[in-house]
């Protein structure tokens, strides 16, 4: 057969795609920037060609036949991977030694970035951008890979675990309390400080310990976890947060752990990128260097 007929043109394709996405050659005309008669000439040169008919027309409206349905799945696939390929080849020829990571504004400012120069040492010719992120990480733009908390299992990432979070309850290692702490129930005589993003840590903690979580003191909200971290320095009352989190505070003595004992194992932080991102070099000399560092 001829090569030619097995290689339609790329506009023609697009054209097929648009068309089979969108059910519709006007809608498809205006996503690509063409005419309506400009797209169903595309569309009719592409059935002369393969000698197979690919929409069945019906005044303005158009069905994909059988034979189109399995093309149209086919050609779609193809066109995502030549996309995912030219993305990859730009990358290498721009960006080759970037990368754009996303992180928990706490565990890059705690953790991260303190480790952060011994990267650099082993990997002078790379750059690393940090995004901080609290809600949901989008990959749809700039980003390359993030730090993330979660179960482990995110659709259509690849997922690399990096430690399990351990939670445990802080106090102001300055400010008096109106009551020794003894045993878990005493902390819920304390105002308890939450993060905006995991509301329920406390009523989850009291429930680990065997207690009801129902009564308790719940106050304020923080959106960022360094911001809990001074309102329970200054005395404001107590907060449940990563222990990894707080060993300078705990280590200057300015927060303590009341009951060391009671703790909570939470989920999981984790290394997460799109499959496609995996096998750039400035990613894998970072996740090598990062997994070398646990």
């Amino acid at each position: 057969m001829n090569p030619r007929v097995l290689c339609p043109s790329m506009s023609s394709l697009l054209a097929f795609e648009a068309s089979a996405r969108n059910r519709s050659f006007t809608r498809s005309a205006k996503e690509l920037c063409l005419s309506q008669s400009a797209v169903s000439r595309q569309i009719q040169v592409l059935e002369e060609s393969l000698g197979v008919t690919l929409f069945e027309r019906t005044g303005r409206h158009i069905l994909l036949t059988e034979a189109g349905k399995r093309y149209a799945e086919d050609v779609a696939a193809a066109l995502a991977a030549i996309r995912q390929a030219t993305e990859r080849v730009i990358r290498l020829g721009r960006h080759a030694a970037t990368l754009n990571l996303a992180v928990l504004p706490a565990f890059g400012s705690k953790w991260l970035l303190p480790r952060l120069p011994s990267f650099y040492s082993a990997n002078p010719g790379i750059q690393v951008h940090i995004h901080s992120r609290v809600g949901p990480v989008d990959f749809d733009g700039e980003l390359d890979a993030a730090i993330v908390v979660g179960e482990g299992r995110w659709q259509g990432l690849a997922a690399y675990p990096l430690f399990e979070e351990e939670l445990v309850p802080v106090v102001s290692g300055r400010a008096r309390l109106p009551e020794p702490l003894r045993q878990p129930a005493d902390l819920a005589a304390l105002q308890l400080l939450r993060v905006v993003a995991r509301p329920d840590l406390w009523r989850d903690w009291f429930r680990a310990q065997g207690l009801g979580g129902e009564a308790l003191r719940l106050g304020p909200q923080f959106e960022l976890t360094a911001h809990l971290l001074q309102a329970v320095c200054a005395g404001l009352g107590a907060g449940l947060v990563p222990r990894f989190l707080v060993e300078d505070e705990l280590a200057s003595g300015a927060l303590r752990i009341p009951l060391d004992s009671a703790r909570l194992r939470g989920t999981g932080y984790y290394l997460v990128a799109p499959g496609h991102r995996v096998h750039d070099e400035a990613f894998l000399a970072f996740r090598d260097w990062l997994l070398g560092e646990l």
